[in-house]
């Protein structure tokens, strides 16, 4: 039986940081999209909608979203960096790390790229970048989906083929 509280020996705690951090990281589209699709544009609009508005200032209601899902991975990070020796302490600073992972591609790409709010354009040199933003910009433009960020070059194309085949129907 996995004894939760037993300290894993030292050379396996990455192992156990990538197991436990990588599918969060590559997950945490799919939280964002949904929360995105279901909660920022309906019952969270009222502290979404500024996001959809022109900013005045370096922040806006949005970005409270950003602020909730870093109070969630700072205790476990914390937790990961202090708390006592185990493999529940590795995973949880594994998970910590791929929530941490996301926020900061996201604020990177997002933030950063789309909406200007850092020194980022370089990023435009990679086509697939250029895609994210081009599919992001038809969400602010349509306001609606694509609702993910990483994957809304592809969301877009799903819809695109539906909208085919229901015409061809």
């Amino acid at each position: 039986m996995l004894d939760l509280l037993a300290a894993p020996p030292t050379a396996l705690k990455p192992l156990i940081w990538l197991v436990a951090g990588l599918p969060v990281l590559l997950g945490m589209e799919a939280w964002a999209r949904l929360l995105h699709d279901k909660l920022w544009h309906g019952p969270l609009w009222s502290l979404h909608a500024s996001h959809h508005l022109p900013r005045s200032g370096p922040f806006e209601r949005n970005d409270a979203f950003a602020v909730l899902h870093a109070l969630l991975a700072i205790p476990m990070m914390l937790y990961g960096c202090v708390g006592p020796a185990g493999l529940l302490r590795e995973a949880l600073f594994g998970i910590s790390l791929g929530m941490t992972g996301f926020g900061l591609s996201y604020a990177v790409v997002h933030d950063g790229l789309v909406h200007g709010r850092l020194p980022v354009a370089f990023l435009r040199r990679w086509a697939w970048i250029r895609r994210i933003e081009a599919a992001h910009k038809v969400h602010h433009r349509d306001g609606a989906a694509p609702y993910g960020l990483f994957r809304g070059p592809e969301e877009l194309r799903r819809i695109a083929t539906k909208n085919r085949r229901s015409r061809a129907a």
